[in-house]
């Protein structure tokens, strides 16, 4: 968990960045995962300087070679633990003009990491700044994958508040409660074709090191967990760097995050590679039929980005695989002709599991869309017998602007540390969500249309036309009011009016 002083240093630095002249929240990120990249360099280059120690044999590879640069300086002046005891200004020159252009050609550390750190640009304006930053993360314990991680989320978590950009960021406990509902396992391959700052793969990991202590013990687990399971793809040069360092700071060491219009027609050969699709996709926008995927049409003919992405989803699963994808609600019951085959292909060709409707103020305070939360399984041989619905009313945080915690952090998420009470249920629905996700085949079934949770059968929905609006299903119980037969209340009528006449009578004796 990160303490207190760590989230008032970071809150300085961004105030500092802020008034230095960096207003947009993506740059300061970026030029923070720079030099937690730089960090990480020397803490590998310091690992094979110790193993040839320890070993008494030459070093098998130098991420800083020896010799000089073409400006002159010593190769190992450009280390982090080198640098990181110069004076500000000393400090400037040698990441601005040694450190960063080194970068941009860096070939010794074979990952994503630094495929994505070539076009580095150093744009913190001042030493003060860069020596506040440098002193900030060298005090941070990077050896701890928890703290490192929370540190980065904390940061991450500066993109929303800012309001601009926030769309690259799903609310974390929304992640949490899909990744919980998938449940993903040790051998699946996860993707998110719009992973922005990775948050679904994140979370995945961390769902895995939690549930399955044997991911990292089993030697073919661990390699398939480090470099094979994770895949995210954006067309973002930003977003693909911020996102290999979530990746490497929650402990993911080799993770397939690659540059890519996942709607362009260069993802044939992705086709059914994937067990599990956790994703956000964009909402608004509409693509020309000439830059969308030939094969995505086929399925669906339409310029909504929404929809493309949902028939990029059933592409790119493998038969048995699963998806937990947000949607905006028009999806639900749009009727266009795309909107009711897409519909119609969940539910006939593949298995529809669940429909978690979203309170609409879920994405503020940049968004106010109203949204919900798809579960199917692809089968290409239909299976949907029933599909489970469920009302989420309260997601634990105020549906305003603000956005401000309802209860404290031990009753917050889809898996609190706290039993909830009813009143706590009121403010915040997730825990429920899992509980009764858990029951759809039991007793789920014999819900009341009334209740917050239900099932309605295929045949249902196939009558509705294959809408899928949680309201066209759902029963509203209204308030009864009994009624007095007319020939009571007459009578009533008639002992208050002579209980009127009896007190005037009394009244006007009294004035005589």
């Amino acid at each position: 968990m990160i303490t207190g002083d760590i989230k008032s240093k970071i809150d300085v630095i961004w105030n500092t960045f802020w008034t230095g002249g960096i207003s947009n929240p993506l740059e300061v990120i970026e030029q923070i995962t720079y030099l937690l990249f730089l960090r990480r360099l020397d803490d590998l280059h310091t690992l094979e300087e110790n193993k040839s120690a320890r070993l008494k044999k030459p070093r098998k590879r130098r991420i800083f070679p020896e010799g000089r640069d073409a400006k002159d300086r010593p190769h190992e002046d450009l280390r982090w633990s080198r640098f990181k005891h110069l004076a500000p200004a000393e400090m400037y020159t040698v990441v601005s003009e040694h450190v960063f252009p080194f970068l941009r050609t860096l070939g010794g550390d074979d990952s994503t990491y630094a495929h994505h750190m070539k076009d580095a640009r150093f744009t913190i304006p001042t030493p003060a700044l860069l020596a506040k930053v440098v002193d900030l993360l060298d005090s941070v314990p990077m050896e701890d994958r928890d703290t490192k991680g929370d540190l980065y989320e904390y940061m991450l978590s500066k993109i929303a508040t800012a309001g601009q950009n926030g769309q690259f960021r799903t609310p974390r406990h929304i992640i949490r409660l899909m990744v919980e509902m998938t449940a993903p396992h040790p051998t699946d391959f996860i993707c998110d074709p719009a992973c922005g700052t990775a948050g679904f793969l994140v979370a995945a990991g961390e769902y895995l090191r939690e549930h399955h202590t044997n991911v990292l013990h089993d030697a073919k687990l661990r390699e398939h967990f480090h470099h094979r399971m994770f895949h995210g793809f954006d067309f973002d040069n930003t977003m693909l760097r911020i996102g290999s360092m979530n990746m490497l700071l929650h402990g993911v060491e080799n993770p397939d995050i690659r540059y890519r219009d996942s709607l362009a027609q260069d993802h044939a050969s992705e086709e059914e590679a994937y067990t599990l699709v956790l994703a956000n996709p964009p909402f608004a926008g509409s693509l020309d039929y000439e830059n969308t995927a030939k094969d995505l049409l086929q399925i669906v003919k339409t310029k909504k980005t929404e929809l493309l992405f949902l028939a990029l989803f059933l592409r790119l699963l493998k038969p048995g695989g699963r998806a937990a994808v947000i949607v905006p609600e028009g999806v639900l019951f749009g009727s266009s002709k795309a909107h009711r085959e897409l519909r119609r292909i969940l539910v006939e060709e593949q298995k529809l599991d669940a429909v978690v409707s979203l309170p609409g103020g879920v994405f503020k305070p940049y968004a106010g869309v109203s949204t919900a939360i798809l579960l199917f399984t692809k089968t290409n041989s239909g299976g949907t017998d029933h599909v489970w619905f469920y009302d989420v009313e309260a997601d634990g945080w105020s549906l305003d602007d603000k956005r401000t915690p309802l209860l404290g952090d031990d009753k917050l998420g889809p898996s609190p540390r706290t039993t909830l009470t009813p009143e706590d249920h009121s403010k915040n629905n997730l825990p429920d969500v899992l509980a009764r996700w858990a029951q759809r085949g039991g007793n789920e079934c014999k819900q009341p249309r009334t209740a917050q949770s239900f099932c309605v059968p295929k045949a249902g929905i196939v009558a509705q036309g294959y809408d899928l609006n949680l309201n066209r299903y759902k029963v509203v119980v209204h308030e009864v009011v009994e009624h007095r037969p007319p020939k009571e209340i007459l009578v009533d009528l008639a002992k208050l009016e002579a209980e009127i006449q009896q007190g005037m009578k009394e009244l006007e004796g009294m004035l005589v």
